[in-house]
């Protein structure tokens, strides 16, 4: 008896409970989807990715709130070339502070020592790849530096946006993900030829290199576009680059007689041999540098000995866009625009370009933020940004400016347009 009342107790909660558990509620029918009879696709979603993720060959980044989007950088941070790696980190940073972030995500430039040597480089990229909120890098720095890079992040998909690896080759090896700002060393090498040849009329001069694929591949392209115009090469001499005395190969290039010294290679080494040049018996002897030896550096360390000097630079023309950069740079870092090296500018663009790319293809999620790396890769290389140093429109191979150096030579310390 008491097991049958039981049994009809528990039938009676059962039924009770039936009757108030709430009906259904019948979603209401979107704006889109009363206007149309075509069912609204939604959005494929697996496992928290969207189908973008799973569809690009290298993933996403996925940076949760709260974090930062990280822009890597391999730059000479100390040392006898830390002005490079300083003036350009402090350029790309100033882009990124500038900027309004995206989503409520806000960007970060992650810099790295490389010292400007290719197996820092190298040491640094691998360092790069295994954090997976850096999504593109704006570099390297150098081109030695670069080229050792470039294999890996090739494989890990991350795009490379460089204001100053000139090298020429670098765009000739089939990365998909290099891609430089500035002009090419062939085409500042072509143009410095002529200007010696054609504008200056000399017919005889002497080219030096530091023996880094930089430095030597400028040097490469003068002897050859010098000899081509009809010019004489009369000496070709490397030194070695770090060494505090440059006597002995300064010597050897003064006997054969030149007009001008083309010097392919850096201020470090720049500074002494015209702190040299006058022992060396090349007083009456031009000395005519490249974008690597261009800056304050080497007018200050210099003096006299550097007077008459010319070198490329990559100062844009006068702009208000410019102007208002050259103010929130100099109150931001203490140093004007241009002081430490002549890669402020495109630094600048290159954080902007980066930027411009990011926020074509990432999209939020939830807590996250998701950015396809293949996706990026893409958008990267096919860059269409108006920035401080002109029009950034890449080619097939990465060539993102070819709009040709500006020459400057020392006068009573100063670096002015050559006139």
């Amino acid at each position: 008896m008491k097991f049958k009342n039981f049994l009809i107790l528990m039938i009676v909660l059962l039924v009770s409970t039936s009757a108030c558990a709430p009906e259904p509620i019948e979603e209401p029918a979107t704006v889109e989807e009363e206007q149309t009879d075509e069912p609204v696709e939604p959005v494929e979603v697996v496992d928290g990715l969207q189908q973008a993720c799973l569809d690009d060959a290298f993933g996403c980044a996925v940076i949760p709130k709260g974090e930062t989007i990280k822009i890597g950088m391999g730059a000479p941070l100390l040392g006898d070339y830390s002005m490079f790696g300083t003036d350009i980190s402090q350029g790309v940073s100033l882009a990124l502070q500038l900027d309004d972030g995206f989503e409520g995500w806000t960007y970060e430039l992650v810099a790295e020592d490389t010292g400007g040597a290719p197996e820092a480089g190298a040491a640094v990229a691998n360092k790069m790849v295994t954090d997976p909120t850096v999504v593109a890098i704006a570099g390297h720095i150098f081109s030695g530096s670069t080229e050792a890079a470039m294999p890996i992040y090739e494989k890990a998909g991350l795009p490379m946006m460089s204001p100053s690896a000139t090298e020429p080759g670098l765009t000739q090896q089939g990365s998909k993900v290099f891609n430089r700002l500035a002009f090419t060393d062939a085409d500042q090498g072509m143009f410095a030829a002529n200007l010696l040849f054609s504008q200056l009329g000399f017919s005889k001069i002497a080219v030096m290199h530091d023996g880094g694929s930089y430095g030597q591949g400028l040097a490469d392209v003068v002897q050859a576009e010098f000899e081509a115009l009809g010019g004489e090469v009369v000496a070709y001499e490397a030194i070695t680059p770090g060494e505090a005395d440059y006597v002995a190969p300064l010597s050897a290039v003064a006997s054969a007689g030149p007009e001008a010294v083309y010097f392919g290679g850096y201020a470090a080494e720049a500074i002494v041999m015209m702190n040299q040049w006058s022992q060396a018996g090349l007083d009456d002897v031009l000395f005519f540098g490249c974008d690597g030896t261009y800056g304050v550096e080497f007018t200050d360390k210099t003096g006299a000995n550097g007077e008459g000097a010319i070198a490329v630079s990559l100062v844009p023309p006068d702009s208000e866009e410019k102007s208002a950069f050259d103010q929130q740079y100099v109150e931001q870092f203490g140093v004007e625009a241009g002081e430490l090296s002549a890669f402020s500018w495109s630094a600048f663009d290159t954080g902007g370009v980066l930027i411009a790319a990011i926020e074509k293809v990432a999209f939020v999620e939830g807590d996250n933020l998701f950015i396809p790396r293949g996706a990026l890769v893409e958008a990267v290389r096919n860059s269409d940004y108006a920035g401080l140093t002109g029009l950034v429109k890449c080619d097939e191979v990465g060539e993102c400016n070819a709009s040709g150096p500006t020459f400057y030579q020392v006068v009573n310390s100063v670096w002015l347009p050559l006139e």
